[in-house]
């Protein structure tokens, strides 16, 4: 989605003129949150599967980083360029075109053979994703033009984005019980399917009306920004000050630097730059962010712990997750009266700030005996996410008049999916630190390397309980580092949102 999504909306001068959607735009609603959910499922599906694509492919540590983090640093660096794509060629088109390629692409990553092939695959399916996303939610404004209707498609629309990535690791752990473990991928084909069959005879066509040249130029700097930046920060992390760090860091920065300075002057800007001078609106995004950076960073190591540590099952990890799932969905039933009582902005701001709870709660449970510390911890985490996650696109999206109201919705998207990507590559990158620090020093390679790793090799139960307690404790170090960026998160959305109350995810 780009800056002319929001000019090809219906503007209707009378409210008799307004037009109410049928059962037939509900029903292009439901394949459109469809594909979301495909998308979000995709971002934590594989996280469960770890272990055993670590057996077969024997991947490093670093390339299960970018295994992990690759889909969705693809989708957030190009949903700007993408969103540009389907405003000029039709959001119908690029849609269709993106869910056959994400078709293709997982087709790929199920039969991958080594390491490298899978992470191609993996960022094959991002760059399909980011012609998905942008289109789902500009389709959604065309097919309501009236504001209470599209409120409840939208907030369907952030609750399929939010339920998908906690219900990843469920439908991972159902596959991996009876199959192996490209079957996370391969499942994909059949929703793929349905979703080209039913979005063919659904989903109307749409275009911005003056759409305007599209800015190949600023897409390319902001990619090279996004994926400069975060790759430095990575190679830091993981082996210390490099060369080669400096230089992707240097790029990143004055590419960054060039994009501002290019959407400033152009006619038609892929990002309006004067959106960020509205406080509420960048803390909306900040907030998000945050968020999504601490629970998928969680998410990622959390079903391993199980696995690993703890001796479940890939259906039985997916199963104890299930809390944080149920408890994100069911917050939306109280969303309405917290709104009223405390206002956007506070609202958003508890929800973190309980999140942040949730967190301290998660590492004190994992050094404990039994399950269901570990699942009272899940339930005050998804409660908090749940609550946050709900109200911030309201946030964002009602920060700006509604001419602007499509720039905030791609932004808002992008920072959801960036928050998404940093979580694996910065707090996974944190995550293996500690736990290689508190390793012996005569620790084997494989051992060192990774938990999964020195479980696949054999290592003596000796060895393992030490790599066990090791990586309990790097859970431990990564949730307080989370918690605290919640905390962070949460004052911000409590201080710089306003907390007036408005119409969004909460249905009025």
């Amino acid at each position: 989605m780009s800056t002319a999504v929001a000019a090809s909306d219906p503007a209707p001068t009378r409210p008799e003129e307004i037009r109410s959607a049928g059962p037939r735009e509900w029903a292009a609603v439901a394949v459109l949150v469809l594909a979301v959910v495909l998308l979000s499922v995709d971002s934590t599906v594989l996280s469960l599967a770890v272990p055993a694509l670590t057996a077969d492919l024997r991947p490093s540590a670093g390339e299960l980083l970018w295994i992990g983090d690759v889909y969705g640093f693809a989708l957030a660096g190009l949903l700007v360029l993408m969103g540009g794509l389907a405003d000029r060629y039709g959001r119908k088109r690029v849609l269709l075109l993106g869910t056959a390629a994400f078709g293709l692409a997982s087709g790929v990553a199920a039969v991958a053979a080594d390491p490298a092939t899978l992470i191609a695959a993996r960022a094959a399916q991002g760059v399909a994703g980011a012609t998905l996303m942008p289109s789902t939610l500009s389709l959604i404004r065309n097919l309501f033009p009236d504001p209470r209707q599209r409120t409840r498609a939208i907030a369907l629309w952030s609750a399929a984005a939010s339920g998908g990535a906690v219900l990843g690791p469920l439908v991972g752990g159902a596959l991996l019980q009876s199959f192996w473990w490209g079957a996370v991928f391969l499942v994909n084909l059949p929703v793929v399917v349905v979703l080209l069959v039913a979005g063919w005879f659904l989903l109307p066509e749409s275009r911005a009306p003056r759409s305007g040249r599209l800015d190949v130029v600023g897409a390319l700097q902001s990619i090279v920004a996004v994926l400069g930046v975060v790759y430095a920060v990575k190679e830091v992390i993981g082996h210390g000050p490099t060369a080669a760090a400096a230089g992707t860091a240097t790029a990143g920065v004055a590419a960054a630097i060039l994009f501002v300075r290019r959407q400033r002057r152009i006619a038609h800007p892929l990002v309006d730059i004067r959106l960020f001078a509205n406080r509420a609106f960048s803390g909306a995004l900040a907030s998000q962010l945050v968020a999504l950076l601490a629970l998928t960073g969680l998410l990622f190591f959390f079903s391993q712990y199980l696995q690993l540590v703890r001796g479940h099952s890939p259906l039985e990890a997916g199963l104890r997750e299930l809390p944080l799932m149920l408890a994100s969905l069911a917050v939306v039933a109280v969303v309405g009266p917290l709104v009223a009582r405390l206002g956007l902005g506070r609202a958003i701001g508890l929800g973190l700030a309980v999140a942040a709870v949730g967190m301290l709660a998660l590492a004190g449970a994992e050094a404990l005996s039994g399950y269901a510390w570990l699942a009272v911890a899940l339930v005050v985490l998804g409660c908090g996410f749940g609550l946050a996650f709900t109200l911030s696109t309201d946030a964002a999206v009602s920060a700006v008049e509604p001419r602007r109201a499509g720039t905030a919705s791609a932004l808002s998207e992008t920072s959801y999916e960036l928050g998404a990507a940093l979580g694996i590559a910065l707090l996974g990158s944190l995550q293996v630190v500690l736990y290689r620090s508190a390793l012996p020093r005569d620790a084997g390679p494989g051992v060192r390397e990774s938990l999964a790793r020195a479980t696949q090799d054999g290592a003596g139960e000796g060895v393992l309980a030490v790599a066990r307690e090791a990586f309990t404790w790097a859970m431990q170090g990564t949730a307080v580092t989370a918690a605290v960026l919640l905390v962070v998160a949460a004052v911000t959305a409590w201080v710089v949102i306003p907390s007036t109350r408005t119409r969004g995810a909460h249905g009025h």
